[in-house]
C-alpha cells in the first residue's frame, strides 16, 4: 500500500527486496527513490541506515538531482561487515513550501502579514526539534525576526531566509507526515570481496625438473612457496590455487586431454580422490598439510591470501565413490556417467547427482561443509568454485549462508560461463565474486555495452572478476593479436573491474592454441608439468611483468579503479579507439576526488588515431569554469610513460601497439589544481 506521502522504486533493490544489496565495508552506496505528493507543497527525503547490531544510525538527507523529476538520492557508507538495512523516509517540508511561496507573495505585497505570521508559527515549531547546541536560538531569532512589525517586511523575510537559518532547518528539518518505505537489506562484506588482482599458479609446475630421457620431476608446496615473492612483487593480493587433492588413476588423461596417459602422466588436478584420498587430503606429490601450511603463511608474510580451487566432483577412484554410491547417477548398465560439456568429454570426473532424495543431498551438504571448514582451519578465506552451474542453486545457497553465517570473511567466486540467468542468480543468492563474459567481449561495441550492463542494475548484486585467460581459456583475440593483445586486455582488465585475474604465463605471452579454433592451450598445464624460465624471459624482455606491476600499482593507489561505478565512456571518432572515465570520491572530509581516464587502441596490428571528445561534465570535480567550457586546458598525467599532456574537450591521440606507449594505451590521471591557460588541447606524441 502506498503510504501518505509516496516512496516508490527504491534501490538498490533485488529479488523485490527478498535478497541483499551488496557492499563492502567504507564503499559508498547510492541509494535513490521517487518522492512526490498531491498538491504543490514540498517534499524532503533521508535515508537511515541501521546496523548489524539493530541500532539506527544517524540519517542522510536526500536530494534531488534533477528537480522536478521527483527522482531522490543520497549516498551511504557502511563502516561495518554484517546484514544491514536501509530505510527511505519522506516527508512533507511546511518550511520549504512557506519559504517558496513567501518569496513569491512578500514582494509582490500579497497577503504580506499573513505570511510573515505563518512563518513565524513554523520557525517556533521547527525550533522545538533543533538541539540547543545545534542552532535552535538561531531559528528561534528568525521567528522573531518575522513577528517585528516595525521593520520592513522585505527585512523580516530576508531574515528567515538567511543562510544561517538554512543550514540549521536543513541539519534538523521540520518534518511531517512522515512515511517510510519497507527496510531494504543490504550485506556488507569485507572489502577483498569487491577489490583484488587475483593470480593463478600450479604448483606442481613450479620447481619442475623435465629432462629427455628421465620421468618429470614435478614441483611442491615448498617449491611453488619460493615463486611468491615474485607474485608478490608484480602487486597481486591473492594467489589461486587449483585443486591440490590425489588425482585418479582411472581414466587418467594424458598430455593435451587425450585418453592414453602414461605411467608418469600426471593428469588433470579436477579429476579429484584416489587411494590417498579425497578433497581433504594433499596430493602426496605436493607435499603434506604442513607443506600447505607454509605455503599459506609465505603467502601472508607477502601480504597476500590463498585462494583454493573447490572442485566438488570425483575421479572414478575418490574414496567417495565406494562410500556413497548414491551420490551418482547410474546409466542402464550400472556404469556412473562421466561428466560432459558437449564436445568436450570428461572420462576422469564423476559429477554428484542431487536427485536421489533428500536424504542424499542432505548429506553432500554436510560433507561439502566439513570440507570448507577444514581448508579454512588451514587459512583459506577464499574459494573459486568449479562450475557451479552444474549443481542446485538451492545447494549453493546453503552452503555459502552456512558458512558466512559463522565466518564472514569467507570469499566464494563463482567460475560460471554459462548462460545469463545462472551467472546472476548465483551472485544473488550468495556469491560474492563472479566470473563474467569479460574474455569474449573485444570490441568496442560489445565491451561498451558490456560494462554498461554491468555497471547498471546488477551492479547491487554481482561483482565481476575479470579474468584476462585461465587454464581453458586462450581467447583468439590473444592467439593472433602477439603481445600487443596481451598488454591492450590487462590494461581493460585492470582498469575497468575492480578485480581482476590472470593465470600465470600470461605475463609471457603464451599464445599457442591445441588447434586451430580451440581456446585450448597446447601443452595445456591442466594435463602435463610446465615449468618456466621466468629469469629468463625477463632478461631477455620476453615479459610484460613491468606493465603488470604498473598496473597493479596504480590500482592499489588510486581509488578510481577500486570500484565498479562512475565508470563514463566518452567519445573518440574511431572504432578502434576505446575511452573510459571512473571518478572517486573518498568518503572523509579534506580527500581529494580521484579521477582516471583510460584511452585504448583495441587492434592489437595497427596503429590508430582518433579525436577524443570528452564529456566535461564527467570529469567536472575540481576543474574550474572555463577549463570547463573548454577556454583552458588542464595537465594529464600518462601514468604509463610519465609524460605530462595538456587536454581540453577534444584532443588527438595517436597510439601504436608495441610502439613507444606501452599496451597501446594512455593510463591518464587528471591534475585540475594546476590549471594552465592557452592552446595546446593535443596529444604531444
Amino acid at each position: 500500500m502506498i503510504g501518505r506521502i509516496p516512496v516508490l522504486d527504491v534501490r538498490p533493490l533485488v529479488e523485490c527486496g527478498n535478497r541483499p544489496a551488496k557492499a563492502v565495508v567504507g564503499q559508498t552506496v547510492p541509494v535513490t527513490a521517487t518522492v512526490f505528493r498531491e498538491g504543490h507543497e514540498a517534499v524532503g527525503a533521508n535515508v537511515v541506515l541501521r546496523g548489524p547490531d539493530g541500532r539506527r544510525g544517524p540519517w542522510t538527507p536526500m536530494r534531488e538531482p534533477a528537480p522536478g523529476t521527483d527522482r531522490w538520492v543520497a549516498e551511504v557508507t557502511p563502516q561495518a561487515e554484517g546484514r544491514w538495512s536501509c530505510t527511505v523516509e519522506a516527508w512533507s517540508d511546511p518550511v520549504t513550501t512557506w519559504r517558496q511561496h513567501a518569496r513569491i507573495k512578500v514582494p509582490a505585497g500579497i497577503d504580506t502579514e499573513l505570511v510573515l505570521a505563518e512563518g513565524a508559527a513554523l520557525h517556533e515549531h521547527a525550533a522545538a526539534g533543533v538541539p540547543e547546541r545545534a542552532g535552535r536560538s538561531v531559528v528561534l531569532e528568525a521567528a522573531t525576526a518575522l513577528r517585528d512589525t516595525a521593520r520592513p517586511a522585505a527585512a523580516r523575510l530576508a531574515a528567515a531566509l538567511a543562510p544561517e537559518v538554512a543550514a540549521v532547518l536543513d541539519r534538523h528539518p521540520l518534518r511531517e507526515l512522515v512515511t517510510c518505505a519497507p527496510p531494504l537489506p543490504l550485506q556488507v562484506e569485507r572489502r577483498r570481496a569487491l577489490f583484488g588482482s587475483w593470480y593463478e599458479l600450479f604448483p606442481r609446475s613450479e620447481g619442475a625438473v623435465l629432462r629427455e630421457g628421465e620421468p618429470p620431476v614435478g614441483g611442491t608446496l615448498r617449491t611453488a612457496a619460493q615463486r611468491l615473492d615474485a607474485v608478490a612483487a608484480m602487486g597481486f593480493d591473492v594467489v589461486y590455487l587449483p585443486p591440490v587433492h590425489p588425482i585418479g588413476d582411472t581414466h587418467r588423461k594424458g598430455p593435451d586431454n587425450t585418453l592414453s596417459a602414461s605411467a608418469h602422466d600426471v593428469g588433470s588436478p579436477w579429476a579429484v580422490g584416489s587411494a590417498a584420498g579425497g578433497h581433504d587430503t594433499i596430493h602426496p606429490d605436493l607435499g603434506t598439510m604442513a607443506d600447505f601450511d607454509h605455503f599459506v603463511a609465505r603467502a601472508h608474510e607477502l601480504g597476500m591470501e590463498v585462494a583454493l580451487d573447490f572442485a566438488l566432483q570425483c575421479s572414478p577412484d575418490h574414496p567417495w565413490v565406494k562410500e556413497h554410491p548414491e551420490w551418482f547417477r547410474k546409466r542402464p548398465d550400472g556404469s556412473i556417467a562421466h561428466a560432459e560439456n558437449p564436445p568436450k568429454k570428461y572420462q576422469d570426473i564423476y559429477p554428484l547427482s542431487f536427485d536421489d532424495g533428500p536424504a542424499a543431498a542432505e548429506s553432500i551438504l554436510r560433507e561439502t561443509l566439513r570440507v570448507l571448514r577444514l581448508w579454512m582451519d588451514h587459512g583459506v578465506r577464499i574459494f573459486r568454485v568449479d562450475n557451479p552451474h552444474t549443481k542446485p542453486v538451492v545447494f549453493w545457497e546453503k552452503v555459502i549462508s552456512e558458512i558466512n553465517r559463522t565466518d564472514p570473511d569467507v570469499l566464494f567466486l563463482a567460475e560460471a560461463f554459462t548462460r545469463p540467468a545462472m551467472l546472476h542468480t548465483l551472485a544473488r543468492i550468495g556469491f560474492q565474486q563472479s566470473y563474467t563474459y569479460f574474455t569474449w567481449r573485444n570490441t568496442k561495441q560489445e565491451l561498451t555495452e558490456y560494462l554498461t550492463e554491468l555497471t547498471g542494475e546488477p551492479a547491487a548484486y554481482l561483482r565481476p572478476n575479470f579474468f584476462v585467460n585461465t587454464p581453458d581459456i586462450l581467447h583468439a583475440y590473444l592467439q593472433h593479436g602477439g603481445r600487443p593483445a596481451f598488454e591492450i586486455r590487462a590494461v581493460l582488465a585492470a582498469t575497468l573491474s575492480p578485480t581482476w585475474g590472470m593465470y600465470a604465463g600470461y605475463e609471457l605471452c603464451e599464445n599457442t592454441p591445441v588447434r586451430p579454433g580451440s581456446e585450448e592451450y597446447l601443452s595445456s598445464e591442466k594435463y602435463e608439468l610446465r615449468p618456466r624460465d621466468w629469469a629468463a624471459a625477463d632478461r631477455e624482455g620476453r615479459s610484460i611483468t613491468p606493465l603488470i606491476t604498473t598496473l597493479n600499482r596504480l590500482r592499489r593507489r588510486h581509488p578510481a579503479l577500486q570500484q565498479l561505478k562512475d565508470l563514463h565512456f566518452h567519445h573518440a571518432d574511431n572504432d578502434s579507439i576505446l575511452v573510459y572515465s571512473k571518478h572517486a570520491t573518498p568518503p572523509g572530509s579534506g580527500t581529494a576526488p580521484d579521477t582516471v581516464l583510460v584511452v585504448v587502441n583495441l587492434d592489437p596490428h595497427h596503429t590508430h588515431e582518433a579525436t577524443v571528445s570528452l564529456d566535461m561534465t564527467r570529469l567536472a570535480s575540481g576543474l574550474s569554469a572555463a577549463q570547463l567550457s573548454g577556454a583552458e586546458s588542464f595537465p594529464v598525467r600518462d601514468e604509463l610513460t610519465g609524460e605530462t599532456y595538456h587536454w581540453g574537450r577534444d584532443n588527438y591521440v595517436r597510439l601504436t601497439p608495441g610502439g613507444e606507449s606501452p599496451a597501446a594505451a594512455h593510463i591518464l590521471t587528471l591534475r585540475p589544481s594546476s590549471p594552465t591557460g592557452g592552446s595546446p588541447t593535443h596529444d604531444r606524441q
